[in-house]
């Protein structure tokens, strides 16, 4: 007879600055590596901690979820208090929750919310360096909002998509973003995308070419045309990453 097997959902928060990102990789550390190793002081055994979905590096994360299967009950809040004490300072576990059996962080989510931070005093605060983009050229916030909202809505998101023809977006490219709001906030704006789900790189690749259409390097009326070419290479640069944050995934209960 199998083991009896649980699930746990976890939610995390992180500072991405000195990581290469959520993803286990060769020789650089990663958020999901540092939780894994944790679990395995804490459990003596080792154990895949599945993200909802990858972040690069110096991408942040206010709400990354995750989940990892254990034939064990465990006591979750000692495990919470645990992995805390063991992970470094700039990665939190915010919860631990039983999950279903066929929950899984990345297939059973129906959308997420992302926010990118912009900078756009004319001299960059110190203390925000890490967690906003400071664009170098003078942003038109008018043109900022005509534009995103062009994005809004069905599409095919091929051009905004690194590794287009791999994974997901090889699958299938399309999109629904429900909204990309641009609101003011301490020293710019914040830009807070929506969606369905989001293919690898797009929400950088967006704010890249929006810049370029705010700040005159690029016509707003470029961007049917970026999409109608299914072309990474016919979008603007994507945005650095230090803007981003994952704020929320979304799931049916």
């Amino acid at each position: 007879m199998d083991e009896k097997r649980y699930n746990y959902r976890i939610t995390l928060a992180y500072d991405g600055t000195c990581y290469s990102g959520w993803q286990v990789q060769p020789n650089a550390t990663s958020i999901q590596a540092k939780v894994e190793e944790a679990l395995k002081i804490i459990l003596r055994k080792e154990l895949r901690v599945i993200g909802s979905g990858r972040t690069d590096a110096g991408v942040h994360a206010l709400g990354q979820v995750a989940h990892f299967h254990c034939d064990d009950i465990l006591d979750l809040h000692r495990l919470l208090r645990s992995l805390n004490g063991l992970l470094p300072n700039d990665i939190r576990v915010k919860d631990i929750v039983p999950a279903s059996l066929d929950f899984h962080a990345q297939y059973s989510a129906t959308g997420k919310v992302y926010h990118y931070h912009l900078w756009l005093e004319k001299v960059h605060s110190p203390f925000l360096r890490h967690y906003s983009y400071h664009p170098y050229e003078k942003i038109n916030l008018e043109l900022l909002r005509e534009a995103a909202a062009l994005f809004v809505g069905t599409h095919d998101f091929t051009s905004f998509a690194n590794e287009a023809h791999a994974g997901s977006a090889c699958k299938d490219p399309v999109r629904t973003l429900s909204r990309l709001d641009i609101l003011p906030e301490e020293g710019g704006v914040r830009l807070e995308f929506e969606a369905d789900g989001f293919l690898y790189k797009m929400v950088r690749n967006i704010v890249g070419t929006l810049l370029e259409v705010a700040s005159g390097k690029r016509s707003i009326e470029e961007i049917g045309s970026i999409f109608a070419a299914k072309d990474r290479k016919q979008a603007g640069k994507a945005a650095p990453p230090q803007g981003l944050f994952l704020v929320k995934v979304h799931y049916r209960e």
